[in-house]
This record gives C-alpha cells, structure tokens and sequence, in this order.
C-alpha cells in the first residue's frame, strides 16, 4: 500500500520506518524547508527503547545518550533528598531496558537516517498541508498549493496543532495548562564539579520545579524550570531573559539556584495539551503522536508515547491489503486509545500532586514518597515503563482480528 505521513518529527519518521517495514510504500511530508529538530533534552524510559530496538535504532540512540544513575526528587525550598530511584541493573532486569536523556537531535537523527537508506520511504519538504478528502478506495492530501496527493492510508503526525486532526476531531486550539517553562542548553564545562550530577534531578517548589539532567554524551547539562503562574496564551520558543527566569524562582534552594544562574539564552514555553478522545480515525486517516494524544510533560513519555504509536501501526499493517484499511485503523485507535489517554491524565496528575503540590499536600507527598522502596516504585511504574514488544503482540492478540490482517 502507500501511505502519506503528514509531518516528519519524531513520531511522524518513526511511523515511517514501522510502515516500510511492514512491506508498504511511505512518503513523509514535512511542512519545514528541511528535516530538523529543535529543542533540547527528553528522558526515554525502557518502553521507549523497547519501541526503537523494534525499529532498528536503539543501539544507535544508545550510544547518543547518558545512562543517567537514578531519578532524584528534592525539596526545591528547603534542599534535602525527598526520594530516588536508581537505575541500576535492578530496574534495568525489571524493566528490560536502561532509562536514559537525550537531547531531541540524539533520538530525532537516527530516525531520519534510517528513513534516509530505507528505499521504500520518500521524505519531502516544504508542503504545508490543509486537510484530506477521500473515497471508498483512496485518499488524498491536499496542499496548500491546490495539489493534492493520493495514498490507501493518511496518517496525522503534525503535532499539537495538526492540521489533519482539526478536520478530523475539530476540537479547537489547544488546552492551554497555565504553566509556563523556560529552557536552556549549557556546556558541561561551565558547570563547577561538585554540580555535574549524573542524575535527573527536580527540585519542587509550591506551583513551580526545577529539573535538570546531563545530555549529548554528557557534554551539556539540560535546564527546564516550570511555574504554575496561570499563563493563557500559548508561546512556542519565545525568547526569555535571564533576569525573568531567575526572578520567577527565587525562592529556589541555593544549590539548584547555582545552576539555575548558570542558563544562558533560555526560550520560553506555555504549556498545552488536548482532553484525550476515543476516536482520532476516519476511514483511511488516523493521527499519531502529538496530533492524537498531545500530553503534558510531567510523565515524560510523549516522545514514548509516539514510538509505541509507530510500533503497534507498523504491526497492525503488516500483511495488509487496502479493502480493509478502515479496519485496521479502527483496531489501532483501539488499541492506543486508552492507554495513551491514561498517560494524558497521569501527566496532569503528576503535575499536581507530584511537581506543584503546596503546603499539606507537598508534605504528604514527602511522607509518602520516602516510605516507598525501588521495589515499590517499580511496581507504581510497571504499566508505563514496562511496555515491551512481546506486549505489544499481546495487545494485538487481545482482539478481533482476522490471520490476513496481522502476520
């Protein structure tokens, strides 16, 4: 079959490698001038790896990332250790895989250069797409130009603001969250030694968090500090001064505030999402990714979320014939619908409870928290971090669907 994915970030190259291995005909059409990432760091749990070894670029992103020593939880006021978990060999034998930070480019750029040797997959650029039609048999993109370009399967991976998926659910803007975060990518070599912590570290405040974490090989060090100041238009990248951010945290514990000092050039975003829905498919269109789950950054698993959305697609279609695309898409959305709107929800919870929680609320959170073992905190994680590839065959298996449809 052919398909057209609309948009080529990570979700959107990731879709492509599932589907040209299941055997089809891929074009990706990225809206850009050239296939690129921006940003800076992301964390990949082992569900994420479990995703990419099945797409032949785990090794490759391996060698990229920081095998970070454990996931810490201090008090961004008063200083002091609230909880942690390793990520030593224990967590790796239960999960089956490391947990590891990247930055964007270390996961997006193994994608794009496995779509790059892939004969079957046709990346283009410069196409800013308006929507789609179709009939019975085929659909169709439609550009911006009056051109249009026709596939079996049209698949949304255009972000937040997708524009297939505002014909398709038109649900509206984005919802924007009130929290406002601001980013910075420094050299490792300006920060002091006693600092270059191999850890991801937050510190949480009342409504406000400091996370900081080592990236590309360890010669950055990633800041993200995020404040609940009830922000309501949407910024994507803006530039922010320093003065601002420090200002913003000043409350912060002298030691993370040594490193928050140390950020230079930091851009500014307000964070979004989207209330999960349980259809994002219409006969031969269907979203991935951000266009179908948008989620907020608290569980750290939106870029997981779109690799385990490639997965299961890539699986569903292989051996696939074009009479019953309709079905298949249906079977996906079913498939990925109620576990990636659980993860909408548990980001949003996190991020309540978890990163912003204020007076008795933080104080039970510290006392729960710190009773908890690794051996607990594993089996909290165990639905989310534990996603493998024989789960993904389960998840398959778990319904209908005729021996044609799945090899």
């Amino acid at each position: 079959m052919k398909i057209v994915i609309v948009g080529g970030g990570i979700g959107g190259l990731a879709a492509a490698l599932s589907c040209a291995n299941a055997g089809h005909e891929v074009i990706v059409l990225e809206r850009q001038e050239k296939f690129t990432e921006i940003g800076a760091g992301i964390q990949l749990a082992p569900n994420a790896f479990h995703a990419m070894d099945y797409l032949g670029v785990g090794d490759r992103v391996r060698e990229l990332a920081v095998p970070v020593n454990e996931l810490r939880l201090m008090n961004g006021i008063s200083g002091g250790k609230i909880t942690s978990l390793p990520l030593g060999e224990d967590y790796k034998n239960t999960f089956g895989n490391p947990y590891m930070v990247v930055h964007r480019t270390d996961l997006y750029y193994p994608l794009l250069d496995a779509c790059k040797r892939n004969t079957a997959i046709d990346l283009r650029t410069s196409y800013s797409i308006t929507g789609y039609s179709q009939t019975s048999t085929k659909a169709a993109v439609n550009v911006a130009d009056g051109s249009s370009i026709q596939a079996d399967i049209i698949l949304g991976a255009d972000g937040i603001r997708s524009s297939i998926r505002q014909q398709l659910v038109g649900d509206g803007d984005p919802k924007v969250s009130g929290h406002t975060i601001y980013r910075s990518v420094i050299p490792m070599e300006n920060v002091p030694e006693e600092l270059r912590w191999n850890a991801v570290t937050l510190w949480a405040g009342e409504k406000w968090h400091f996370v900081h974490y080592p990236i590309a090989s360890g010669k950055y060090m990633n800041l993200a500090a995020t404040i609940d100041d009830q922000a309501v238009v949407p910024v994507t990248g803006k530039d922010a001064s320093t003065e601002k951010v420090i200002n913003a945290f000043i409350n912060l514990d002298e030691e993370a505030k040594r490193l928050l000092h140390l950020g230079k050039d930091w851009k500014e975003w307000v964070l979004c999402d989207r209330d999960p829905v349980s259809n994002w498919t219409d006969k031969r269109v269907t979203l991935l990714g951000d266009a179908a789950h948008p989620m907020l950054q608290y569980a750290a698993q939106g870029a997981c979320m779109a690799l385990e959305d490639a997965v299961v697609l890539g699986e569903l279609l292989k051996g696939a014939v074009t009479e019953n695309v309709p079905d298949y898409l249906i079977d996906y959305n079913t498939l990925r619908g109620e576990r990636t709107a659980r993860v909408v929800e548990a980001a949003r919870y996190m991020g309540r409870h978890v990163y912003h929680a204020t007076g008795e609320a933080a104080k039970n959170r510290n006392a729960q928290l710190a009773s908890m073992t690794p051996n607990d905190i594993h089996s909290v994680l165990q639905w989310l971090h534990g996603m493998r590839p024989n789960f993904f065959g389960q998840e398959l298996n778990s319904i209908s669907i005729t021996e044609n449809q799945v090899a």
